[in-house]
């Protein structure tokens, strides 16, 4: 007997390293589950405070859990698997209590799971009251508890973890319930985030506030138990009300969040340079200024750093859940006509060519230029003014007149070099450009002024972290841009707004379908848009009256006080008219020395060269000159001292007609029409 104990204790071991190899081999050969989980995009802040988060391809809020209050973690072990740290996987001790329990008691109170067990059973996505699902699930559990880490298991948890209706993960459970980040919790929400996964759908706090308070409760004197938490955090805690309903998800910025998300759809997080506090005050401001839920009206709002390029904050409409006004369109990137904001741009060619200078006087009188003869918004003319003062007033004879000066290829060109995408009607540029005439957004249109605002530099502006950076080619010079920005911020500011040194421009479309207000000071450069996403009229919206006391609130929300504007450079010519250069004092477009007087008389109607229907009596108008005006039909004086502009005269037969008119100075302009029958 005593020569057999040994080759029983050898057959002993060898059976017991045997079934230790075939259970190795048995775990080894586990086929694993993915173990990459997929979690929605999100859209950050430049401080990681979370813009926009997305749904997971199924509609699941399943979100990277980021920073975890300690406390929720501590509470969680202690409540759902003490010996974590310690096992393998699989917890002997917890499985001998369940089922002692379940054979003294009747039923399984414990169930004996491990939370890598747990995170088994949400890999697979298998239910948890068959052996075969019990076993299966030990079986992955050793085998993850060899493939990863302790703190992986757990983060894993951390993602799938259910907690009601499309909730998973302690991160969107968090936002959800209790409408903040879970890296700070108090203990009553820390234990009912612990106490949710057990039975999510029959604790769901928005539907069994009851059960979720019981629940709980449960949780909070377990940890008192444990020494988590003393007594009396626990009473308290016990006394906090728990969570009614579901909050939503973070949704500042949402039109760029989507566009940044649909550039980079792999991308799981997406850093933006936006100020979320910035967003939000502004995107309140929309709200406020849009016109309230009964609105058809949109407005959108883009403020960037001009020495850096980072956009600070986008609003693309006043509520982008709005269907009534089309909210969801993003109108910072919407192509619109500008109206008069870019005259700016001409007028700082117009000084860098040395064309003209803020004192150089110009005239703004009754001007055709071939066949387009624009007028002022009001109809009316100043005569001749200086420069500065054509500008502060945005007369559109004196920039249309320095726009054929240039030609309006370059204007263009000078946009497409300040990173703007002009969208032009017809294909080529012409005069009307000036004025509006071209497609643009409120991107290209902040674009443009940081230029000017940075003394002619241009930069690309971006909302994506590190995408910002300076653009090649210089616009104007430093010198010329600083006077233009020197004229903007010589405007008054809107009434009731703060008297101080913005450089802004306002501008108006064609039918009154857009306002605009542009402006920058020595660090930010800001615009305003508003009207109708369907480009609908909106009567009586002016640019000075609607968008620029926006862009002076935005201002005020963006800071408390401006940033002053930069010095002039040192070779800025800063004298009054009478001291400026000869061909400086007045401007006189390019072949003015063979042209007749920029304000002499012309024959608008008939124009020269015009076949007429022979009509009982002929309609005469007249352009330009000085009153009172005598008319001449082939020679012979018909109307004497004629004050009005507009006349007619019995109908001369047919044939050629050659009709004059002498204004008051003894000027005179010519037409030769063809009347027939």
């Amino acid at each position: 007997m005593r020569r057999a104990a040994p080759l029983v204790l050898a057959a002993a071991l060898l059976a017991a390293a045997w079934a230790r190899d075939a259970a190795d081999l048995w775990i080894a050969r586990t086929d694993l589950p993915a173990l990459t989980i997929e979690t929605g995009t999100e859209v950050v802040a430049r401080d990681g405070t979370l813009l926009r988060a997305f749904t997971v391809a199924d509609g699941r809020w399943r979100l990277d859990p980021g920073p975890v209050d300690p406390l929720f973690l501590d509470m969680l072990i202690a409540y759902e698997d003490r010996r974590f740290r310690d096992h393998s996987g699989v917890d002997p001790i917890a499985l001998l209590r369940a089922g002692v329990q379940a054979v003294t008691q009747g039923r399984f109170v414990s169930g004996g799971s491990t939370l890598t067990m747990q995170v088994a059973r949400l890999l697979e996505e298998s239910g948890t009251g068959r052996l075969g699902g019990k076993l299966r699930q030990m079986r992955v559990a050793l085998a993850l508890e060899r493939r990863l880490t302790k703190a992986e298991i757990l983060g894993l948890y951390l993602r799938l973890a259910p907690y009601g209706g499309n909730l998973e993960g302690i991160r969107a459970a968090s936002l959800a319930w209790l409408g903040k980040e879970p890296r700070r919790l108090t203990p009553a929400e820390a234990a009912l985030l612990v106490a949710l996964p057990q039975s999510p759908e029959t604790r769901r706090p928005d539907r069994f506030g009851a059960a979720a308070a019981e629940a709980r409760a449960r949780v909070l004197v377990r940890m008192t138990g444990a020494g988590i938490l003393t007594a009396d955090r626990a009473a308290a805690a016990l006394t906090e009300p728990v969570p009614a309903m579901r909050k939503p998800f973070p949704a500042l910025s949402p039109h760029l969040a989507e566009r940044l998300r649909r550039e980079d759809p792999l991308a799981r997080r997406i850093t933006t340079t936006i100020e979320a506090g910035l967003q939000a005050r502004l995107e309140a401001l929309a709200a406020r200024a849009g016109g309230g839920a009964a609105s058809r009206n949109s407005l959108a709002i883009l403020v960037a750093d001009h020495r850096t390029g980072e956009i600070l904050a986008s609003v693309g409409s006043p509520d982008w859940t709005d269907d009534r006004r089309a909210g969801f369109v993003d109108m910072t990137r919407a192509i619109r006509s500008p109206g008069s904001t870019l005259k700016p741009f001409v007028y700082a060619l117009a000084f860098d060519e040395g064309l003209a200078h803020p004192e150089t006087l110009i005239e703004d009188r009754p001007t055709a230029f071939g066949s387009y003869a624009p007028q002022n918004f009001d109809r009316g003319f100043r005569g001749t003014i200086p420069v500065r003062e054509a500008l502060h007033l945005s007369l559109n004879i004196p920039v249309v007149s320095l726009t054929e000066a240039l030609g309006p290829a370059r204007l263009i060109a000078t946009l497409r070099r300040a990173g703007v995408d002009p969208v032009l009607p017809g294909g080529q540029p012409g005069l009307a450009v000036a004025l509006g005439g071209v497609g643009v957004t409120l991107e290209d249109l902040v674009q443009g002024y940081a230029a000017l605002a940075r003394l002619g530099a241009p930069i690309r502006l971006s909302a994506r972290a590190g995408a910002a950076a300076p653009l090649d080619q210089r616009l104007f010079g430093r010198e010329a841009a600083w006077l233009t920005a020197d004229i903007l911020a010589g405007l008054p500011p809107p009434p009731n707004a703060p008297a101080n040194r913005l450089a802004y421009k306002t501008g108006t479309s064609y039918g009154h379908r857009d306002a605009w207000a542009i402006g920058f000071d020595g660090r930010h450069v800001a615009g305003v848009w508003m009207g109708r996403a369907d480009g609908a009229s909106v009567p009586g919206a002016f640019g000075g009256d609607l968008a620029a006391p926006i862009l002076f609130e935005t201002f005020a929300r963006t800071k408390p006080a401006l940033d002053p504007l930069p010095p002039p450079p040192p070779a800025t010519l800063i004298l009054p008219n009478a001291r400026l250069p000869q061909p400086l004092q007045r401007f006189r477009p390019r072949g003015a020395a063979f042209a007749t007087a920029s304000d002499g008389p012309e024959i608008a109607f008939p124009p020269d060269g015009a076949k007429v229907e022979t009509p009982d009596r002929l309609a005469l108008k007249v352009r330009g000159g000085t009153p009172p005006f005598t008319w001449l039909a082939n020679g012979a004086p018909l109307i004497l001292a004629a004050r009005a502009r507009e006349t007619c005269l019995p109908a001369p037969g047919e044939g050629y007609l050659t009709l004059s008119v002498i204004d008051a100075k003894g000027r005179s302009a010519t037409s030769t029409v063809t009347l027939r029958p």
